[in-house]
């Protein structure tokens, strides 16, 4: 299994550094768990990506990642892997009067391929406006979408317009949402046909 992560995000949103574990081809446990690739955000944005619907900033700076869009943002980590694979980074939805600041829709794309460049995530230029990655191949959790009310997981299947949504993958409660300027340790899992997504180390969705 060999593709792409992203964070895809809307509004104000800070993101800690992150780190990413593969397997490593020794045996042991620790081994297995050998660091792939991080990024500390005190170097800039040089391994990444970024898909801006309308325009905002996204800089990497002081230790965070600082994304302050109007509208859809998608902030690809350039880097391609292979799976058994843990990625882990911390996450806050800023509210504090800021005019992008808005508790909503932090989402995340992982083990990604774009149907109409398959050999090439970038191949296909993007635009942002989150209707535009429905023809990925992926796995994607929707933090607090629909104005932070709901938490859905999906397996996209490449379809422009289908979005398969199992009723046990489809989240409400606010135990289930995001929380303003509260740092959320996110933690993606693709493990051979194990698919997880942990927040603050609880498993939210399995399959």
């Amino acid at each position: 299994m060999k593709s792409r992560i992203a964070v895809v995000l809307i509004f104000g949103l800070m993101v800690a550094p992150m780190a990413i574990g593969g397997e490593s081809p020794a045996t042991t446990q620790a081994a297995r768990e050998a660091l792939a690739a991080s990024d500390d955000f005190k170097n800039g944005l040089g391994q990444w990506t970024t898909e801006l619907e309308s325009g905002g900033t996204v800089v990497a700076r002081d230790g965070v990642l600082d994304i302050d869009t109007p509208a859809g943002c998608t902030v690809w980590f350039k880097q391609k892997f292979s799976g058994p694979i843990k990625i882990e980074y911390t996450a806050t939805a800023i509210s504090a009067g800021g005019k992008n600041d808005r508790v909503s829709d932090l989402n995340c794309f992982w083990m990604a391929n774009d149907t109409r460049s398959p050999d090439d995530i970038f191949g296909t230029k993007r635009s942002g406006k989150f209707a535009d990655y429905n023809q990925l191949l992926t796995y994607y959790v929707g933090l607090g979408g629909n104005t932070n009310t709901t938490t859905r997981f999906r397996r996209y299947i490449g379809d422009k317009e289908i979005r398969p949504l199992k009723p046990e993958h489809d989240l409400k409660g606010e135990e289930n949402l995001l929380v303003a300027n509260q740092p959320q340790k996110i933690t993606l899992i693709a493990d051979g046909s194990r698919i997880e997504f942990y927040r603050d180390d609880k498993r939210l969705f399995e399959l």
